[in-house]
């Protein structure tokens, strides 16, 4: 118990961060409001690229944070290309609303700034996090 106190206690910030961008990012997808086709299909790649920014900060603590940005873009980048190849099994994974929204469904090259964007911003969010000091009586864990 006292473990998962102090791991609870260390990725708090990061942990904070996802509980928020979690439900912005899922609520970019379902928005239809005003400019709705640019925040479902564009915005929306800058919190991707966010979440999966912190994910990665949360478990791979010895990257820096430009190594964990640079994966991020990478691998979301060969996702983008993933979409132009569509074998039985990609399309079987893209059927539902967990493997759209994390496989895409259509390749599009004005994709690629809002990765860049939000891997850049995922950054800085693994800095921000990183450098707030942790307050309280378990402060030193």
């Amino acid at each position: 118990m006292q473990k998962l106190k102090a791991l609870l206690n260390r990725n708090r910030r990061i942990l904070l961060a996802l509980i928020i961008l979690t439900p912005i990012g899922f609520y970019s997808k379902l928005y239809d409001g005003y400019l709705h086709f640019w925040v479902n299909n564009s915005l929306g790649g800058v919190f991707y690229e966010m979440f999966w920014c912190l994910v990665l900060a949360l478990f791979f603590k010895k990257l820096s944070p430009f190594q964990i940005s640079l994966s991020v873009l990478l691998a979301t980048c060969m996702l983008e290309f993933l979409q132009l190849w569509h074998p039985a099994f990609l399309e079987l994974l893209r059927h539902n609303y967990i493997g759209i929204t994390i496989l895409g469904n259509t390749f599009t090259w004005s994709d690629f700034p809002y990765y860049f964007i939000g891997s850049f911003l995922g950054y800085l969010l693994i800095l921000k996090v990183k450098s707030v000091p942790v307050t309280g009586k378990n402060s030193n864990v």
